[in-house]
């Protein structure tokens, strides 16, 4: 065999003849560029409190956290969720031809049923999986709602009377009381009599010679309350040890009891915390593992993109706020994975949002071969550092949880909902203020975009249940976008009603290289809450208060926003508006902050200023407020 070539013949590297970069050369750089702001303006902060620096050192000595084995890819599991059982069935099989390897049946009234859900009986579900060889290898997951014990044995019993081997069948239960109670805000009964019952429930399908795993704890219903990443761990892990304690008290040996178990969490658009997310999962379960006195064992950890970043408006954004979310799951070391069809805001979706939901994941998977490394991000500085401190905080909020006896504990003395809603509250106020971006929702709307399809299908009403004991505060799902769509739903009306939608006028003063920036953020300021812009049909010469007001006239409008730069609004703004007011204008707006002109331009009749960082949605709920008035 030849020898090996010298090295020198191909080592190449490109920086040798430079001097080595250091952290202190980055920053001088980058303290020339903020020109006397402080380097602090970099760093951004989680609603956890984690700061997160624009820059990071690799971590050295990181290795790799044990979960899905490279290259075996996740599970594409895909959502059966239509009310009539003939059509599901379809669907699943459908489904299982083009690409999914897996199934959840969502039931109505379990915590992912989103306004849809298969009838809760057994009988339903046995005509959905007709025709699934659930022996061949296809996983299924069940959410099954509060109902979920008696309908687990019956679905279980109703597969062994086919034939099939239990043992043979991939199937994940989803017992989930503890996720139940949290969404619905009550309870049958006190912990310490659920939790004899679903062990025992879960005995008896491992005697019929099912697997598992059988329960779940679900992070969703912190997610879908608008709860942290922190919050969310906190409460999925106080959850998996209550159920190991409920099947340790019922005679099972803990090795055995954690293989009966599993988790799921949500996967949203923020890619970074999403990833260290999953990550730190498995660290926190790993010292719960160490704490019983277990070698750590892998833990199985579905994901399911996030309810709460969907959008009805542009909904066609949530394909990439899905893709974004499955990617980041993925490479976070998920075990299965459950996308969201686009349109499910809107409604209950058709074969083509079916259709981009899977070949979102198999895009992932077979073109793009993510799961073809275990953790890829293993030592990288932001994501190591940002999973370190998700653990750090999140075993902290177990602890305070623990305290008090325990998740139900918590959940009825109200200590997760405070610090959910708290969550929650901030969340809705960056939103307000657009300071957390929704593409086609709170920014940058498309007012004559044609309605997504959806199947004609009635929403399901969620039963109260009859059997509550206990009642507290319920973790309530909601959408971030929810607010600003009201507005646009008002504005739909409108133009239904009145064949136009209502209209706020740009007065654009001077060139175009003075009002051009100003009347761009207007016009998508205004139609984010589904307010037509309307610019004039040809420059208007600031100064020319005559006919920027006659073309105020002409417009239609019933409101009026001034776009310029500063040393126009200081030479003209003050008349223009004065002129505006004669000529009718409900309500005067001007792009940008006033700073020392305020008096002034207030005492001429500008009333609202719009900027970046300004309350949108309270501005614009009071323009809608004027409209309506009028």
């Amino acid at each position: 065999m030849p020898a090996a070539p010298d090295d020198g013949m191909f080592n190449l590297p490109l920086a040798a003849d430079f001097a080595p970069a250091t952290a202190d050369d980055w920053r001088k750089l980058v303290d020339g560029v903020l020109k006397g702001a402080p380097f602090e303006t970099l760093i951004a902060k989680t609603h956890d409190g984690l700061a997160i620096e624009p820059i990071y050192a690799r971590a050295k000595g990181a290795s790799a956290i044990p979960g899905r084995t490279a290259p075996a890819p996740w599970q594409v599991i895909q959502r059966i969720d239509h009310p009539d059982a003939a059509q599901a069935n379809a669907q699943a099989l459908h489904d299982l031809d083009n690409g999914a390897t897996g199934l959840t049946l969502v039931l109505a009234d379990a915590i992912g049923a989103r306004g849809f859900g298969l009838p809760p009986t057994a009988e339903a579900v046995a005509k959905v999986l007709d025709g699934v060889f659930l022996d061949a290898g296809i996983s299924v997951e069940l959410e099954t709602g509060p109902q979920s014990r008696a309908i687990a044995l019956r679905i279980a019993d109703d597969i062994r009377t086919k034939g099939v081997d239990p043992a043979a069948c991939d199937i994940r239960f989803g017992l989930d009381p503890l996720g139940a109670c949290a969404a619905s805000g009550s309870s049958p009964s006190p912990w310490n009599d659920i939790a004899p019952a679903v062990a025992e429930t879960v005995k008896k399908l491992a005697a019929m010679g099912f697997l598992g795993p059988f329960l779940v704890a679900d992070g969703r219903v912190i997610h879908d309350a608008g709860g942290s990443e922190v919050q969310e761990l906190a409460f999925v892990l106080a959850s998996l040890v209550a159920y190991l304690r409920a099947l340790e008290s019922a005679g099972i040996d803990l090795d055995n009891a954690r293989g009966m178990i599993y988790a799921r969490l949500s996967a949203d658009a923020d890619q970074f915390l999403t990833l260290a997310k999953f990550r730190a999962l498995r660290l926190l379960w790993a010292r719960v593992e160490q704490a019983c006195g277990l070698a750590p064992k892998p833990l199985f950890v579905a994901a399911e993109t996030a309810w709460r970043m969907l959008t009805q408006r542009d909904p066609y954004v949530n394909m990439l706020r899905a893709t974004i979310a499955t990617f980041s799951a993925g490479l976070g070391g998920a075990d299965s994975l459950t996308v969201l069809p686009h349109t499910l805001a809107l409604g209950l979706p058709d074969d083509f949002a079916r259709r981009i939901a899977r070949n979102t994941q198999l895009i992932l998977l077979e073109e793009s071969n993510l799961a073809k490394v275990a953790d890829p991000a293993a030592g990288s500085g932001g994501i190591e550092t940002l999973t370190r401190q998700l653990c750090a905080i999140a075993w902290t909020q177990f602890q305070d949880i623990e305290k008090v006896g325990g998740a139900f504990a918590a959940l009825t003395q109200k200590l997760i909902q405070r610090d959910v809603a708290a969550t929650r509250d901030a969340r809705e106020a960056n939103v307000a203020k657009r300071r957390d971006v929704l593409t086609g929702a709170s920014e940058f709307p498309n007012l004559h975009e044609k309605p997504a399809a959806v199947l004609d299908a009635a929403p399901h009403t969620p039963a109260l249940r009859g059997d509550a004991k206990i009642t507290f505060e319920a973790l309530t799902p909601m959408r971030l976008a929810a607010a600003f769509e009201k507005l646009r739903d008002s504005s739909d009306t409108w133009l239904k009603s009145t064949g136009a939608r209502p209209k706020v006028f740009l007065a654009t003063l001077g060139s175009a290289a003075d009002f051009t920036a100003r009347a761009t953020f207007a016009k998508s300021f205004f139609e984010t809450g589904g307010i037509e812009a309307i610019d004039p049909p040809s420059p208007l010469p600031a100064g020319e208060t005559v006919a920027i007001a006659a073309a105020f006239k002409a417009s239609g409008a019933q409101l009026v926003c001034l776009c310029s730069s500063d040393e126009v609004y200081a030479d003209h703004a003050a008349a223009t508006a004065q002129a505006l007011h004669a000529a009718g204008a409900g309500h005067i707006y001007l792009a940008g902050r006033p700073g020392k002109l305020e008096t002034m331009l207030r005492s001429a009749g500008v009333q609202d200023f719009i900027f970046a960082g300004v309350d949108a949605l309270a501005i614009l709920s009071d323009a809608w407020q004027r409209l309506e008035q009028q």
